[in-house]
């Protein structure tokens, strides 16, 4: 992908005219400033694409999509890191820019010692982290995306904490069904987390314990065991309907840019089901006789999209390229905004167990808008059209009818309304036939 006006980042050759390997190199601007960051590739200046910034598709270019992927996930880090620290202007400064890049590039991560020696469970886990920003995902053949890698830390983190006041040593072969019960427990009572937010915690651990079981260390088999599940709930997600959206694009935020990009860039995900991480990548040159072929960022999935007008006008009004999306929670505050402004204020009820307890709220409709809210809306719209299951799932790329009807959130007068809706479509095929 070549460097838009919004990315911090170019990628540069040392010595454009060398013939044999140069390195290539990171520049990170902002605030009319700029540090040189070294990535650890070297490429013939004959290969490299100097429009895009990439490695040019050669055969004799030697690990050219393993280096493209590499520059692609490190500009995207490099960009989520700058905007969180233009959140504090103070912030960002060189020195900080520097040793946030540096920290994602080499990471290393604090431990803390609960007794006298280290347990083997937490160094092997720092180990891991310190290698996955240069490890493939073999699902998707790419890097492992920056914020798996802050969930990593993030369950280290909590581990590490749990393990200072546990009555037995967290190591290796101690993780099993009690360990489960009372890891659980605190996570649920002292800590006050939702039952999602445990799951992850459970989750992220059974990814160490997986890895580390591969490379063939004794780790207790009770965390394979039904006991040891991962737990979670049904969130009380919502969507917006055809009317709402519209209600959206009819607000005029030409004062306030930062609303109207996020806007727009919600209401093309809208329009095509896209995550955030594919949106940003959405070029013209993706779109032929109607339709967006694209793949996916996160599963490396191929999908196919017929193109709303509305896609194609935003792609017009921002000269092809749309708006980079900033950092999530940035958005997601903005977006809240931008529905309070456009009169999204229905009364939903929000539901969730929290600390052990179920607790039940009112709230307005722009409260529980975030930006997963446009797959969600595209999904239950394009459903309540009556598309069946299977052909949506072709487009959002669900693998399963089960992931993808999670995303369905309708009440049962809707669910009733689908089933006439389809009904309705096999008489009239069906008269159709009759009248040929």
């Amino acid at each position: 992908m070549a460097r838009t006006s919004n990315s911090p980042v170019t990628y540069l050759l040392r010595d454009p005219k060398a013939r044999k390997p140069t390195p290539i190199i990171c520049a990170v601007r902002f605030n009319n400033q700029r540090i040189n960051v070294g990535t650890g590739f070297k490429v013939l200046p004959s290969h490299w694409d100097i429009r895009k910034s990439r490695v040019k598709n050669v055969v004799d270019a030697i690990d050219k999509e393993q280096i493209n992927r590499y520059l692609e996930n490190t500009e995207d880090a490099i960009s989520s890191i700058i905007t969180e620290l233009k959140a504090n202007l103070s912030a960002l400064t060189k020195e900080n820019v520097r040793a946030r890049i540096s920290a994602y590039l080499n990471p290393i991560v604090e431990t803390v010692q609960p007794q006298s020696t280290e347990p083997a469970l937490f160094t092997f886990i720092a180990d891991f982290i310190n290698r996955a920003p240069k490890r493939i995902n073999p699902d998707t053949g790419k890097n492992v995306e920056y914020r798996t890698i802050q969930r990593y830390k993030t369950a280290l983190n909590g581990l590490q904490e749990f393990a200072k006041s546990y009555r037995r040593k967290v190591d290796f072969d101690t993780i099993d069904l009690d360990f489960y019960e009372d890891f659980t427990t605190w996570l649920t009572f002292t800590k006050g987390y939702t039952v999602n937010n445990v799951g992850k915690y459970i989750q992220m651990l059974k990814t160490f314990l997986n890895e580390a079981s591969a490379k063939g260390i004794n780790v207790k088999q009770d965390y394979r065991s039904r006991g040891f599940k991962v737990v979670n709930e049904n969130a009380d997600a919502v969507f917006l309907s055809e009317t709402e959206i519209e209600q959206l694009l009819a607000l005029d935020l030409s004062k306030q840019d930062r609303l109207e990009r996020v806007r727009d860039l919600f209401v093309v995900g809208c329009y095509t089901g896209l995550r955030f991480s594919d949106l940003t990548n959405l070029r013209p040159e993706y779109i032929k006789d109607g339709l967006i072929r694209i793949e996916q960022q996160k599963t490396a999935d191929k999908v196919v999209i017929p193109c709303h007008e509305v896609v194609t006008q935003m792609l017009e009004k921002y000269n092809g390229i749309l708006p980079r999306s900033i950092s999530n929670q940035k958005m997601n505050d903005y977006l809240k905004e931008v529905c309070q402004l456009s009169g999204i204020n229905t009364i939903e009820s929000k539901a969730q167990t929290k600390g052990g307890k179920r607790v039940i709220k009112s709230v307005e409709k722009w409260q529980l808008v975030s930006t997963h809210t446009a797959r969600r809306s595209f999904a239950t719209n394009m459903y309540l059209l009556g598309i069946p299951a299977l052909t949506i799932m072709q487009i959002t790329g669900h693998r399963t009818e089960k992931a993808f009807m999670k995303y369905i959130k309708l009440d049962r007068e809707q669910h009733a309304k689908v089933m006439a809706l389809h009904w309705q479509n096999q008489r009239k095929a069906v008269e159709s036939l009759k009248a040929i």
